[in-house]
């Protein structure tokens, strides 16, 4: 479960989101302003909860230059039964990986050609309730399905370097066929 546009809907979340210490945070980390490009919530469910693949944001946003990040903020205890996110160490230095499309609906795409040495250098990151991680939008990182009888809620905000502009054309086109393929699925 994901709810988008926190910020658009709740004064709350916009406050947040707005904070001077983490739009400087979000800053320092793109070594560029940060731009606000969403506010969501992610939930897994007790034992139904799915996981999502193996990506990179970078995909999705289809940035020039692809340069966002993404803090991700824990409301309950996230580890490895209940779906704790998974980085492979030092990806956000290798660019962007080809995708492909994957069974998890709402996460189309998956990497295409994740490799023996990506597995090895996956780390699940454990977290606790208030604790905040942060990843560039070219980590791979994926979370497993919740396996436990407890929630994994987390809340994600979203910085695009400002400099950073949406390749328009990519975009329609990675919509494009993300619902062609869910219309061959039956998923719309």
């Amino acid at each position: 479960m994901r709810l988008e546009r926190l910020h658009e809907h709740d004064s709350y979340f916009r406050d947040l989101a707005n904070d001077d210490t983490i739009v400087s945070f979000a800053k320092d980390l793109l070594g560029d302003n940060a731009a606000l490009n969403g506010f969501q919530m992610f939930g897994k469910a007790p034992r139904i909860g799915v996981g999502t693949p193996s990506h990179q944001d970078g995909f999705y946003f289809c940035l020039e230059p692809c340069n966002a990040i993404t803090f991700w903020i824990a409301l309950d205890r996230a580890d490895e039964e209940n779906g704790c996110v998974h980085y492979v160490s030092g990806s956000n230095r290798k660019g962007l990986r080809p995708h492909e499309p994957s069974s998890s609906f709402g996460f189309s795409l998956g990497i295409a050609d994740l490799s023996p040495e990506d597995i090895a250098n996956e780390r699940a990151v454990v977290v606790d309730p208030g604790d905040l991680i942060v990843h560039h939008c070219l980590t791979i990182h994926r979370t497993s399905g919740n396996r436990s009888d407890r929630l994994r809620r987390a809340l994600g905000i979203v910085f695009f370097g400002a400099s950073s502009v949406v390749d328009v054309e990519a975009k329609k086109n990675h919509q494009k066929s993300t619902h062609e393929m869910w219309r061959k699925l039956g998923k719309l």
